[in-house]
Formats: C-alpha cells, sequence, structure tokens
C-alpha cells in the first residue's frame, strides 16, 4: 500500500540520537552512527520524531511501505523492555521513568542525581544515592553514574548532561590508569571516544550540542600518551569554540604504563 512513511536522510544524520525517544514506537535506533527506521511496519507516519532532530534530516514521504501494525510494535516494544505505545510516560516516584526508544544497550540511565544527570539509547531515571567511601579492606565502589558511556550512544539532551562536569576519556585510559574511577571520574559525566578507530566526524557537532543545550559546566580530557591520542584535546577544543560558550577545559596524561606524566 502507498502511506506516508518516515524517511530519514543518512547524509544529514549526525547519529545524535534526539529522535530515538520521541518514537513512540521505537521504531528509530542508531545503527552504525546513524539513525535508522528498523521496519514500515513499526511507523506510524506521524512524524513526532521530525521537530527533534537538529540536522533536519527526517521527514515524512508517501510512498509503497507495508501498513502500520499496531502489534507488531506492542510485540516491538515488549522485547524492549518499554511501556505500550502512546502509554503514559511518567513512572511512580522510585520507579523507572520510561522517555523513549533504542535498544537495551544504548539506554540512557542515570545511577545517581545529576550533577547540575538494543537498553542502550532509551532514557530512563535510577534514583540510588551516591557510592559512599568503601570501608577499610572493602572494594573500592565505582564511580560511573550513568549510562551509555560511548559518545556515538549519549544523546546531547541526555539528563546526567545537564550542568554536568564532563570527563571526555580515550577508551584506553581507564584500563591503564588504576585509580580512573576515584582520581578522575568522580563526581562528573563520562564520555568515552577513540580518535584513532572510531568514526570521529559526527563526534564534532554532538560536543557542540552538548556544551550549547545541556549547558555541560566544564570538560575534562583524559588521553594516552600516544600521539593518536591527542586528537581528543583537539576536538574538545573545537567543541568549545565552537559552542559559543567559555568553559573551563582540562587535560590529563596517562602513560602506556598506566601513570601519569
Amino acid at each position: 500500500m502507498k502511506r506516508k512513511i518516515v524517511k530519514i536522510d543518512e547524509d544529514k544524520c549526525n547519529g545524535c540520537g534526539l529522535c530515538v525517544p520521541s518514537c513512540a514506537e521505537g521504531a528509530i535506533r542508531i545503527v552504525d552512527g546513524k539513525a535508522r527506521l528498523l521496519a514500515d511496519n513499526l511507523c506510524d507516519g506521524l512524524g513526532a520524531c521530525l521537530g527533534d532532530c537538529p540536522q533536519d534530516a527526517i521527514t515524512i514521504e508517501e510512498r509503497e511501505a507495508e501498513e502500520f501494525d499496531e502489534a507488531a510494535v506492542e510485540a516491538h516494544l515488549q522485547e524492549l523492555g518499554r511501556p505500550a505505545a502512546h502509554a503514559a510516560q511518567a513512572a511512580p516516584a522510585g520507579g523507572l521513568a520510561a522517555h523513549g526508544g533504542g535498544c537495551p544497550s544504548a539506554q540512557v540511565r542515570s545511577f545517581a542525581p545529576p550533577a547540575g544527570g538494543c537498553p542502550s539509547a532509551r532514557l530512563m531515571s535510577i534514583d540510588r544515592p551516591a557510592a559512599e567511601a568503601p570501608a577499610a579492606g572493602a572494594p573500592a565502589p565505582s564511580r560511573l553514574a550513568q549510562w551509555p558511556v560511548q559518545l556515538h550512544l549519549v544523546p546531547p539532551s541526555a539528563p546526567f548532561l545537564r550542568g554536568a562536569d564532563v570527563l571526555l576519556a580515550a577508551d584506553c585510559a581507564p584500563f591503564a590508569y588504576a585509580n580512573f574511577h576515584e582520581d578522575l571520574l568522580k563526581g562528573k559525566a563520562l564520555l568515552i571516544a577513540c580518535p584513532k578507530l572510531d568514526d570521529t566526524a559526527p563526534y564534532l557537532d554532538k560536543l557542540v550540542a552538548m556544551i550549547q543545550q545541556s549547558q555541560v559546566k566544564s570538560l575534562t580530557v583524559v588521553h594516552m600518551e600516544v600521539p593518536c591520542c591527542s586528537g581528543l584535546i583537539h576536538l574538545a577544543r573545537q567543541a568549545i569554540a565552537l559552542s559559543g560558550r567559555e568553559i573551563p577545559l582540562a587535560t590529563v596524561r596517562i602513560g602506556i604504563r598506566g601513570d601519569r606524566v
């Protein structure tokens, strides 16, 4: 049948993920750094996602497409662990507040109150007391207060970024530096990236949007001593300059033997 349905321009899409939580049917997912329509029968063609795309990459077209299937949508949402489409989004106090779609591995979560906040891209919040210092002899607590952490997967509007001190870390840094959590991560929102192996093309626009939209308070870059890793510093400086905001930028250099150099 011929009907109206969402069209995503992958050339314009920068993978910010803002469209994912706006789709009540969970029909959009970030795949390989781009927003993709998972299946025609999951899209109602109403375009609730259009207004949330800062790149104007989403439009409505009329074409031959499988009919919208509410039963398929409900089954899809159950697989994602989401409420039924168009159901109330608010959850009881202390419960889970689901705000969107996506795969469970990219579901946006805050484990503690924000500093100022595949299951991998759906917005939700989990109230939990901030970790306290461990008792003598006990393992040190994790200072990670959110999910996801990979820069490709974190939307600029993620609750844990609002007014936060942000730590942008090279993928290798937490493995090399033993006291990463206590010395560097504590009290900060975490983003990880690799300037050598990642597709970093969308990173600059995404960082600029984070600084502007979420009013990020400061940015600390943790990089390895290898030359390619300095690309994170350049990326951070560019993002701050393009954002039009003056925020503090700090850098921490980690040696390949795990020392701060």
